[in-house]
């Protein structure tokens, strides 16, 4: 690799770990005994299929060069940073070498904009249609698609990626007019319109004719950046609702806002990234698209921001003592999913384990529920002789102190979906 590619591929893969709809983790492979090549984790992340694979992406913006100037955006035409753009035949050969090298199984590739939006969508569908046509590249192609683009261009994407996404960027239109006012909500949501149209129309056609090109077939996305424009966590959720519901999106990132300059509009340099605000909407979007909950009901205008301290399911349930204590011999699978401490599996083995026996405090915990947690919202086939009519705040200062001694034994923190 020359050392002017090398320097582009630094540029261009540090611009693009502020995109999160690739979940990403750091990857670094040192060349020992004169082995072929060398990654040093630049631009290597982690993502999954639609079938639920986990593959190995170079992740990178064909260029930080940009005609907008969002004020969020760390490549935006008034910072000062040190500017870069690969060729569509860099992109190919270098997504095709670290494939050979066996470091990468496909490409995200996303783009700051030159020129305008269908110039910088062109060079994006020529990486992709090089790949699969002169390279023979059947790997995982991410796309991320330019807003304002033409419907030939979106549809000549789809026709060569696996997943395509338009980001959203600010979760609300007058967040958006205040931060990046040169760009149109109506320019993000027409592309997206057509995606899903042409993916539910495709996906017609391959019922009839085995022939039928495939078209994005692992769906569209989109992000968020979150923390940048002052929105409540129920602005974020509802408009992630909204997103699914209107445009059949298999996922929804929520990105927390890195702090990149001393714009009065936006957290002054040295703020937190809200890391844990973020993992909250996730958890929250969890229970959205796999757990049967509404997202009314975990926020609203009388709750419309996430409890910091307690997960989302945890905070539903304590609102809502009523439905509590539920009989995993009895209840529903539904009602199961919604008791704090079970989750999808254990849920769906416990539903299968009780049509052979009454389940107990002992099958339970082999199941693997979370029994610190749901033992205050469930009855069994085992007594309890310390049960008493906890108050909802005696459950949950219980519940804290048992993850804060959790945590000063593991000498470490770790956020994760409802642990």
């Amino acid at each position: 690799m020359s050392e002017r590619l090398h320097e582009k591929l630094e540029i261009l893969a540090d611009a693009a770990k502020y995109d999160v709809s690739c979940s990403s983790s750091g990857s670094k492979r040192k060349n020992h005994n004169k082995g072929l090549g060398e990654a040093t984790g630049s631009g290597i992340c982690h993502t999954y299929t639609e079938d639920g694979r986990c593959v190995s992406l170079l992740k990178i913006l064909l260029t930080n060069h940009c005609i907008f100037d969002c004020a969020y955006c760390v490549t935006r035409k008034s910072n000062d940073i040190k500017r870069a753009a690969f060729t569509v035949q860099e992109v190919v050969d270098l997504t095709m070498n670290f494939y050979r090298r066996n470091y990468i199984e496909g490409l995200f590739l996303s783009s700051g904009i030159f020129k305008n939006a269908n110039y910088t969508m062109e060079r994006l569908v020529s990486v992709a249609k090089k790949l699969r046509t002169e390279n023979k590249f059947n790997g995982y192609i991410h796309l991320k698609t330019i807003p304002g683009a033409s419907d030939e261009l979106m549809h000549e994407a789809g026709l060569w990626a696996d997943r395509l996404s338009v980001n959203i960027e600010i979760p609300t239109e007058s967040g958006l007019k205040l931060l990046a006012p040169d760009k149109n909500i109506k320019d993000m949501i027409e592309p997206m319109t057509y995606l899903k149209k042409e993916i539910i129309r495709t996906k017609e056609e391959s019922k009839i004719f085995k022939s039928a090109p495939l078209f994005a077939p692992a769906g569209q996305s989109t992000q968020m950046i979150i923390g940048a424009s002052g929105e409540s966590d129920k602005d974020i959720m509802h408009t992630a609702n909204k997103f699914y519901k209107g445009f059949n999106l298999k996922r929804v990132y929520y990105s927390g806002y890195v702090p990149i300059s001393n714009d009065n509009r936006l957290p002054g340099l040295g703020s937190a990234v809200p890391v844990l605000r973020e993992n909250r909407l996730y958890q929250t979007d969890w229970l959205m698209r796999f757990y049967g909950f509404h997202v009314q009901e975990l926020l609203n205008d009388q709750f419309p921001n996430l409890d910091p301290e307690i997960d989302p399911k945890l905070s539903w349930a304590l609102r809502n003592m009523a439905f509590f204590p539920v009989d995993v011999n009895t209840a529903d699978l539904q009602l199961i999913l919604r008791v704090p401490g079970i989750g999808v599996q254990s849920a769906q083995k416990i539903v299968g384990a009780r049509r052979f026996n009454k389940l107990g405090w002992d099958h339970l915990k082999k199941i693997g529920i979370a029994l610190n947690r749901a033992k205050y919202f469930i009855t069994c086939n085992s007594p309890i002789t310390d049960r008493k009519d906890y108050t909802e705040a005696k459950i949950r200062q219980f519940i804290l102190n048992e993850s804060r001694s959790k945590f000063l034994t593991n000498g470490g923190q770790q956020y994760n979906l409802f642990g």
